[in-house]
């Protein structure tokens, strides 16, 4: 019990707690992170604390969570204070920084109900200073597609997130997806029930850093950023170790607005210029490693991830039209590419290339019929009318979706595809071992005889 001039006094008289307030409202000048900790600390205490259980249920056990009626309760208690709606403000500003959090949702507020909550790891507070890059974040959701599938699964929000951070790191695309595949690997060889307790805090991190759509983002405005802004040379912490300040690339989800001055007719010719060349040129660029006739095992397990992968890839490309030729359904996967070339094409070339496409998958008694829906048919027809690049945005689109709901996921699971995946890890192996031989080998004839 706090005890002043001999009295027991409300929490919200108290200095800390004023200082706890300052900490969670913008508009006052913060100190630190460490009122807030302290609370935490004290909420986790093992003699006045609340209890950490394991729930068990009929079937699975629930390890190291609280029920949200305790926590106000101590929060409170030490001060004298009742459990009031006041204590349930103070716990959901809390739970807002992320100190704790509930295990079945990703909203972080406190409740008033039997919902089970976990604390966070002192490893992600924010205290730490943690500032994670986009490029971590691509990675937590590329790893998440890798694991337990039940219960990792990428809410709708996430999966589009991933979408553009894949769109927007492609060149180095490869790099996130083996740093995905190495920690789920390290993850794997944990106990089950840390596994679960960790999975479940790093998910609470980002719910913090990358919010549900509609919830506040409690890391946009705090007293870090604003001592970054006087400083902005400092060295900071990310996820994965230390970087400069300056190097933080921009987030393809939250990008800032820029004021650029109006260009002249000079700049704009130039801008047109330069984009007419890039029309004639591919967007992608292929190593060499990629344009090779026998991809790796990690090349052929990525044409699994996703659809665009598997058509990204000249080798994957052409081994799932060769599996459509299996099914008598190549003529979407060859509608869909005459497409994407048609908007590669010089401009003059565009509208008998366009005459083209439909006479042989849309005109009536085409050689290789596709499949569309009334609606894309209509507006393909519509657009052909003045053909352009985008001519058949609709009916690509519908190809696509068509493709990746149907033929994809049988590709995946055809012999095609398996006893591909399946020798390429075989020749892999004994690659390895002949390696590892040929170096143990070498290392026994250099060693000196005595």
């Amino acid at each position: 019990m706090i005890v002043k001039d001999g009295q027991p006094f409300s929490i919200v008289e108290d200095e800390g707690f004023q200082n706890f307030i300052k900490i969670l409202d913008p508009s006052y000048s913060i100190p630190s992170c460490k009122t807030i900790e302290d609370i935490v600390t004290r909420i986790q205490d093992e003699t006045e604390g609340v209890p950490i259980r394991t729930v068990k249920s009929f079937m699975t056990k629930i390890p190291s969570v609280v029920t949200g009626l305790r926590e106000p309760a101590v929060i409170c208690t030490p001060c004298s204070v009742p459990f009031t709606a006041e204590a349930m403000h103070i716990g959901s500003l809390i739970a807002a920084q992320g100190y704790f959090f509930p295990i079945s949702d990703h909203v972080l507020s406190l409740k008033d109900d039997g919902t089970f909550y976990r604390f966070q790891a002192p490893y992600f507070w924010a205290s730490n200073c943690w500032e994670p890059e986009n490029t971590d974040y691509a990675i937590y959701l590329c790893k998440r597609t890798m694991q337990n599938k039940t219960r990792l699964e990428l809410a709708d929000y996430e999966a589009e997130n991933l979408a553009r951070l894949q769109r927007a790191f492609a060149r180095k695309w490869e790099f996130i997806y083996m740093q995905a595949e190495a920690q789920v690997k390290i993850d794997r060889k944990k106990d089950k029930t840390e596994r679960k307790i960790l999975d479940s805090q790093e998910r609470a991190f980002w719910d913090v850093h990358r919010p549900v759509p509609g919830c506040v983002n409690t890391t946009e405005m705090d007293i870090r950023k604003c001592r970054r802004l006087k400083n902005p040379h400092r060295v900071k912490k990310s996820v994965y170790g230390l970087v400069e300040e300056g190097t933080q690339s921009q987030s393809p989800i939250h990008t800032p607005s820029h004021h650029c001055r109006k260009g002249t007719k000079e700049d704009v010719e130039k801008e047109i210029l330069f984009l007419n060349t890039q029309l004639d040129r591919h967007c992608m660029k292929m190593s060499k490693v990629a344009e090779s006739k026998e991809p790796s095992q990690q090349r052929v397990k990525k044409w699994g991830f996703s659809l665009e992968e598997a058509l990204k890839d000249l080798v994957g490309q052409k081994l799932f039209l060769k599996f459509l030729e299996s099914e008598f359904s190549s003529e979407n996967l060859r509608f869909w590419l005459a497409v994407q070339d048609l908007k590669k094409m010089p401009q003059q070339d565009v509208a008998q290339r366009a005459q083209d496409i439909w006479a042989e998958f849309l005109a009536e008694g085409a050689p290789s019929p596709i499949n569309l829906d009334s609606h894309s048919y209509e507006r393909t027809s519509q657009n052909l009318k003045d053909p352009g690049r985008y001519s058949y945005e609709d009916a690509q689109d519908h190809i696509y979706k068509l493709m990746k709901s149907d033929s994809y996921a049988r590709f995946l699971r055809s012999n095609v595809y398996q006893d591909l995946l399946m020798a390429r890890k075989k020749l892999e192996t004994e690659q390895g071992r002949r390696t590892s031989l040929e170096k143990f080998t070498r290392s026994v004839v250099s060693f000196p005889v005595c």
